[in-house]
């Protein structure tokens, strides 16, 4: 199988997986703006040669978008094989390249989250462990932190003192980024749900790398709290917000 990797070159062409609409679509661009804002900062993004969910994106985790301490390792952001193409080694495929082209940069390892149950946007602890990958840490909100040291003498990655800092604003608070297209469609429309029935929301758009590693969330893509209290990471429908809604009372 041909993996292909996004460069500033080819950005415009080359669908990007997760979001296979053409350049015109808001989620599409969100996404290829913020491609190409980090492709400076080592932002590597690798899909197999198919039209589908079926990539890894990795980046220097001094870089990353999210509260960990990770000094000369690798995080990834993302690694997602769905539908038609599970089952045929295309995840080892995409994490072995990772692994190769890490070890080349002189990195000292690979980190990324996970959680104990298999969540959806979180690697699945059951193939980290089988491929290798230890616990590095882990937070009251169950995300944990899964790490490949590439040494024995490699350091023992963790999450920022700032996770242990929970909001304190009253009714919710949405924070997101365009790492993920999908948040470019769905946060504003359950915003407009929220502002229709006069309900307290409050969206934060995290746009700089810096913001994101201050965060009190280690999944800075998109998380939900309400009163400070962390309720999900999961990119939200219409449908499954008007769900939280009514199991509140609200």
């Amino acid at each position: 199988m041909e993996l292909i990797k996004i460069t500033k070159d080819n950005l415009e062409s080359e669908h990007i997986c997760c979001a296979i609409s053409n350049n015109n679509d808001i989620q599409v661009k969100a996404k290829k703006s913020w491609i190409e804002s980090q492709l400076n900062e080592g932002l590597v993004f690798l899909k197999c040669n198919v039209r589908g969910k079926c990539f890894i994106e990795y980046i220097p985790a001094e870089n990353a978008w999210a509260p960990i301490d990770a000094d000369n390792y690798m995080y990834i952001n993302c690694l997602w094989v769905s539908g038609q193409f599970k089952g045929q080694g295309y995840s080892n495929l995409l994490l072995d390249a990772c692994i190769k082209d890490s070890k080349e940069k002189g990195k000292s390892g690979l980190v990324i989250l996970s959680s104990k149950k298999k969540q959806g946007f979180l690697a699945d602890s059951k193939y980290l462990i089988y491929k290798g990958f230890k616990q590095a840490d882990i937070t009251d909100t169950s995300f944990e932190l899964y790490y490949l040291p590439f040494s024995k003498n490699a350091p023992l990655p963790q999450f920022k003192m700032s996770v242990k800092n929970k909001p304190k604003q009253t009714g919710f608070l949405l924070t997101y980024t365009h790492q993920c297209p999908f948040t470019a469609k769905y946060v504003p429309l359950i915003e407009a749900i929220a502002n229709q029935r006069n309900i307290d929301f409050k969206v934060k758009h995290i746009q700089t790398k810096e913001e994101a590693q201050k965060c009190s969330i280690p999944f800075t893509t998109y998380s939900l709290f309400y009163n400070g209290k962390f309720i999900t990471h999961e990119i939200l429908s219409l449908a499954k917000f008007e769900k939280i809604l009514e199991s509140m009372g609200l």
